[in-house]
């Protein structure tokens, strides 16, 4: 989810553009989120994004300054963010509404988007219904059935027959249960039974022994980012079930980074769906990827360093020596290619083999068992 967060402040700087027309010198960019409370994180990692495409792109836009001001919803709370919207407008005069991680709040803000005809702009809450609810509404993110029919429909190719689902309360999760669902049994494939639980619920032992008890070979799950994530893994596990056995099946929410480093090894095992993957290697994930030796069974004092070619193109070399320059003047030098102009010098030899010999080990174990065993 971090995920479509930078797009988000993309489609707001495109945006800008044309308000830029007005006389004043500032556009004013309301931002609705729940900083604090259960959907804190989400919130963080959405407004980093925002901030890094001001810190990497300026806060100007055709020739108009951007200020943004946030506002707290505690969490779902949608007369409360209904309240901040009208304040945003009324008050500090914004020219757009963005932010709205959850669906229920994103609604209340679209009667005011439409009331006021001020653009509104969802960078997060995935309900399906959202953006009808005001013709100034645009969303920069996802619908849940988008994933969620997606893997019911591989599932059913799968081998997987029989699935028990575990859905939180409220439209997104009815919005990702019946999508999984409709495509599931279109391929061929049976729900055993389905459960809708409490937004806000902080225990699943009940709902997962449901589930055991009519032994399905998946689970399929939505629940919000937060805390809950943590909470069903350790139900998980102490109700006796194991991934080994009963699949996992959800969105991406379940294995955010955040919910796997609370889950620990009850995370182990379990697949998500979802429309973003920051391993993957694209242009607006990381630019640079790091790893040390040592960490892998190798030596120490030596390590690997990734960079998309882009980015190592425009930097300069942090250091010289041999082999790393390819032309020398009085007044001037020109770097050899990539990587030799980042390699002053003498490699560690001695070291480069041992990593490498590290590395051929681990690829004989396989990656996954060195997952499961840690």
């Amino acid at each position: 989810m971090k995920r479509s967060l930078y797009a988000g402040a993309a489609l707001l700087a495109a945006a800008i553009m044309p308000v830029a027309g007005q006389a004043q010198n500032t556009i004013k960019v309301g931002i609705i989120l729940p900083y604090s409370g259960q959907f804190a994180h989400t919130a963080t990692e959405l407004d980093a994004g925002i901030k890094l495409y001001v810190k990497q792109h300026g806060d100007t836009v055709a020739g108009k300054k951007i200020e943004f001001i946030r506002k707290d919803t505690g969490g779902i709370a949608p007369p409360v963010a209904k309240r901040l919207a009208e304040e945003l407008i009324v008050r500090d005069k914004v020219d757009i509404l963005a932010g709205w991680v959850l669906t229920p709040n994103a609604i209340a803000g679209c009667g005011v988007s439409a009331e006021a005809k001020k653009l509104m702009v969802i960078m997060n809450a995935a309900t399906s219904i959202i953006t009808d609810k005001s013709p100034y509404c645009t969303r920069t993110s996802l619908t849940l059935p988008m994933v969620t029919e997606t893997f019911g429909a591989w599932a059913a190719k799968n081998g997987i027959k029989k699935v028990y689902t575990l859905a939180s309360d409220y439209a997104p999760g009815h919005d990702a249960e019946q999508g999984f669902i409709r495509a599931f049994k279109a391929g061929g494939g049976e729900i055993v039974g389905s459960v809708r639980m409490a937004v806000a619920n902080p225990d699943f032992s009940a709902y997962i022994q449901r589930a055991k008890d009519l032994d399905p070979q998946a689970i399929f799950v939505f629940i919000p980012a937060g805390a809950q994530p943590a909470a069903f893994g350790k139900a998980f596990a102490e109700r006796g079930l194991t991934t080994a056995k009963t699949r996992i099946l959800g969105t991406g929410e379940l294995t955010d980074d955040s919910a796997i480093k609370q889950m620990g090894a009850a995370a182990n095992g379990i697949l998500t769906a979802w429309n973003y993957d920051h391993n993957h290697k694209s242009k607006l994930n990381a630019d640079f990827v790091a790893f040390s030796s040592h960490k892998m069974l190798g030596p120490t004092g030596i390590g690997v360093l990734w960079g998309r070619m882009d980015a190592l193109e425009e930097m300069e070399p942090f250091e010289g020596g041999g082999e790393m320059i390819s032309d020398v003047t009085l007044h001037d030098a020109t770097w050899a290619e990539i990587p030799h102009r980042f390699e002053a010098g003498t490699p560690p030899i001695i070291e480069s083999v041992g990593l490498h010999a590290a590395i051929d080990y681990l690829d004989s174990i396989g990656m996954d068992k060195v997952i499961e065993h840690d």
